[in-house]
């Protein structure tokens, strides 16, 4: 198993109904590719003084857990990924960091 985690960080804040709506689509679109074996959301929690480090800070964190490399690489082909990621690029800007790497636990 390997997990895929990506850090979401959105240009100007997003409302909480839009974030919440963004973590819900993204999550189903992950689940809806058939290639993950669970997919975990979460809001990042902001500290004070943080906007003054010059590095990507998220507003979201989104965890997808895969069979392995092989599965995640098909699993950024699926048409229902690439869907909701267009439907929020157009709407709100955002860029993405992520990372691939065994449990942490």
């Amino acid at each position: 198993m390997i997990t895929h985690t990506m850090l979401v960080s959105f240009e100007q804040p997003l409302p909480d109904g839009e974030l919440d709506q963004y973590l819900s689509d993204i999550k189903q679109a992950m689940l809806a590719t058939g290639f993950a074996e669970s997919v975990q959301t979460r809001r990042h929690l902001p500290i004070p003084g943080e906007d003054a480090i010059p590095a990507l800070i998220a507003t979201a964190i989104v965890q997808v857990t895969l069979a392995d490399l092989d599965t995640l690489a098909k699993s950024f082909t699926a048409p229902e990924l690439h869907e909701v990621i267009e439907k929020w690029q157009a709407r709100y800007s955002y860029r993405v960091a992520w990372a691939n790497h065994e449990s942490l636990g």
